[in-house]
């Protein structure tokens, strides 16, 4: 299929804007995280319950999701993803109570956790010859759909009057948008012909757990630091810096996603990359949790953020690299399902052990401790060789 050919600049297109779909709407709430916790009086437990939602729905639906895309092919199963994620995000705009926010952040979540699983097949059946280098390519769009949320915040909440209403309003139009787009510029005859016969993750693989607790620990590290960074600085009564460190963790994440981008192929089927991510990012979210001044909190975001670019890039290439391209839906589900759902008793535990502990900060040990299996597991994967 003509579709698929690697140089072709349109399905490349299209894999970066269905990445920055992915996170657009998700991101949209930590640069209002803390008007959010005024306005609704939330507690420590429901800020990490309110993590947890979409990493839980991205670990419940991930299955579902394959199924779906078994049934109406990978691009149609993107669309639908997109249209609900965009519904959940306009509906959290009216959110009354901490409930209510849940509800539609759930809905939202389950629109991604369609999403997710839709993306590394794409890059298989698009891209056969450069998976590293497509999958860098929508990584790329994840990254710039976790940044615009948040950079752009400074400028777009106070023309949309400080509330933070109209700013999630606004960016479930944009996830709309992108889901048009997609539709109707998906490449010729890519739709309902694109079916995979497997769906369901083989729970009993090795290799499938394996590559599940990485995962889980890239996806924790970031989510949980994006969740816990502004409770911990409201704290510390520096609510000045909230902005510069979440700023510096998601823009930290460009130089690395470049990075892979332009050495995908030197990467792909190493475990080395994989380790030095775990121990930057361990190493950054000590940083974060320990340092208060302005060089320091925004020095530690950034090194987290970089990391967690280069190692969610890692990861998302594997299913398409270890696996028969028939199962790399299931696969790419499984690890969705395990990495997910790892990471959202991650975000539960660290709010509970802020609330007993009265300390933001012992948020961040058992998301330091979640962080080891990707130092080590790596050791135990064989890289090299693709099953069939």
């Amino acid at each position: 299929m003509s579709a698929a050919r690697p140089s072709s600049l349109r399905p490349l297109s299209l894999l970066w804007l269905g990445g920055v779909g992915l996170r657009l709407t998700i991101l949209a709430v930590p640069p209002v995280l803390a008007v959010i916790i005024s306005d609704l009086a939330l507690s420590g437990t429901e800020v990490g319950i309110l993590n947890a939602i979409p990493v839980s729905l991205f670990a419940l639906i991930a299955v579902p999701g394959s199924l779906l895309i078994a049934r109406v092919g990978a691009v149609n199963a993107l669309v639908v993803g997109l249209l609900i994620a965009a519904a959940g995000s306009a509906l959290r705009g009216f959110a009354i109570d901490a409930m209510t926010l849940f509800a539609a952040t759930a809905l939202m979540a389950a629109g991604v956790a369609v999403m997710q699983p839709a993306l590394p097949p794409l890059v298989r059946q698009w891209a056969p010859r450069r998976i590293g280098f497509a999958t860098a390519v929508y990584t790329n769009g994840l990254l710039c759909g976790e940044i615009f949320p948040v950079v752009l915040a400074a400028v777009i909440v106070p023309l949309l009057g400080g509330g933070w209403r109209a700013s999630l309003e606004l960016w479930s139009v944009a996830s709309a948008a992108i889901a048009l787009i997609v539709l109707v510029a998906r490449p010729s005859g890519e739709g309902l012909s694109a079916r995979h016969r497997r769906w369901m993750p083989d729970w009993r693989d090795p290799l499938l757990w394996k590559v599940g607790l990485v995962a889980s620990a890239n996806n924790q590290l970031y989510f949980c630091t994006n969740a816990f960074l502004p409770g911990l600085l409201l704290q510390n009564g520096h609510t000045e810096l909230i902005g510069p460190a979440l700023s510096a963790l998601n823009l930290g994440q460009l130089p690395g996603s470049i990075l892979v981008m332009v050495v995908a192929g030197r990467l792909e089927r190493r475990r080395w990359p994989l380790i030095l991510c775990g121990v930057f990012g361990l190493l950054g979210a000590v940083g974060v949790a320990t340092t208060t001044n302005l060089w320091g909190i925004v020095g530690a975001s950034a090194l987290v953020g970089f990391t967690c670019a280069v190692g969610l890039t890692l990861v998302l290439t594997l299913p398409a690299l270890l696996v028969a391209p028939d199962d790399v839906p299931r696969k790419s589900a499984g690890m969705f399902t395990i990495g997910y759902g790892i990471a959202m008793l991650i975000s539960i535990v660290s709010g509970m052990v802020w609330d007993i502990t009265g300390n933001a900060a012992f948020a961040f040990v058992p998301i330091g401790l979640a962080v080891v299996p990707m130092v080590v597991l790596p050791l135990a994967i064989d890289f090299r060789t693709q099953r069939f």
